[in-house]
């Protein structure tokens, strides 16, 4: 009687087929997640800007009319 050839690779279990396809999806939820982060960053960024510009006319628009 001769043994059963020894596979090289172990067939992977359910449980290690589940984490891969979460691996995979929570890489993609950490690229949105940082695709969403910078885009807030621009988004307060431009609202800065806004503010500071805002600031500004209203202070030469005081001290055009003091």
């Amino acid at each position: 009687m001769q043994a059963a050839p020894v596979r090289a690779t172990p067939i992977p279990s359910f449980t290690d087929a589940l984490r891969a396809v979460e691996s995979l999806l929570l890489s993609s939820g950490q690229r949105t997640a940082r695709r969403n982060a910078w885009t807030s960053v621009l988004e307060d960024r431009r609202r800065a800007k806004d503010r500071v510009e805002a600031q500004l006319v209203l202070e030469q628009t005081f001290t055009a009319h003091s």
